[in-house]
Order: C-alpha cells, then structure tokens, then sequence
C-alpha cells in the first residue's frame, strides 16, 4: 500500500547553514505516517480501541539537503512484519523527483496501559491486497 503526503519547506526548520535539520526529517516523515493513518481512517480504529502506534525503530539515510521553500512529497509503502507495521518512506523534490532521503519506521501498537497489542486483521488484509489510498 502506497500513499504520498506533499508540502513546502518552511523558514522555521533550517539550521545554522539554512539547509533543513536533520532532525525534521523525522517530523516530515511523521507527519506522512499520520496522514495515511487519516485517509485509510485506520485512525478511528485506534482512537476506540485506545491504541498508538509507537516508533520502535527508524534507519534513515539523507541523501541531499532540503532550502527554504523547496516542494517536496514523501512517499510512503507499507507492509507489516507479524505485529510490527513498517512504512519505506523515500522523500523527492516534487519537481524534479530527485531522492532527497530514505528512511524505514518500523511500528507497533501499544494501549493507553502500554501493553502491545497485535495487528488487527483488517490491517494486514489491506496490507495483503494493497489497496491504494
């Protein structure tokens, strides 16, 4: 299953040499997750069921900056691992297409108590016949 979030470089996220910093790549890379956690509405299942998906593992490689007001779009592919939920997320100058970072999350879903729960089956089956959102 494949998804893609787009947006813009703001000013705000730049460091000392007015490239993005690398540590909001990870808040980029989150905030894809989220919105495919919206538009399969996989979110409503977690709200009810009062579980979160909690980041156990991130390998992350930056392959070119990121500037000011540079158009970019993450794409995300997700798989599960038995109970562990995985998004590959590659981010690409919308432009150009040019690879700017790659990155692999792996999750799981942990309750308000903090006990993980496994993968409920209409996950893995939307994972299984890949159905694009």
């Amino acid at each position: 299953m494949i998804n893609e979030y787009s947006f813009e470089v703001r000013g705000y996220e730049l460091d000392s040499f007015n490239h993005v910093n690398n540590a909001v790549y990870l808040n980029y890379l989150e905030s894809a997750r989220w919105k495919f956690f919206r538009d399969t509405k996989w979110i409503d299942y977690m709200k009810s069921n009062e579980l979160h998906p909690v980041v156990i593992e991130t390998k992350i490689r930056y392959i070119k900056e990121l500037k000011v007001f540079d158009k970019v779009v993450i794409k995300s592919k997700w798989s599960y691992d038995g109970n562990y939920l995985i998004a590959k997320q590659n981010i690409y100058m919308e432009n150009t297409s040019k690879k700017i970072s790659k990155a692999t999350v792996k999750m799981i879903l942990v309750s308000t108590e903090r006990i993980a729960h496994d993968l409920p089956n209409f996950v893995k089956n939307a994972l299984d016949n890949e159905v694009e959102v």
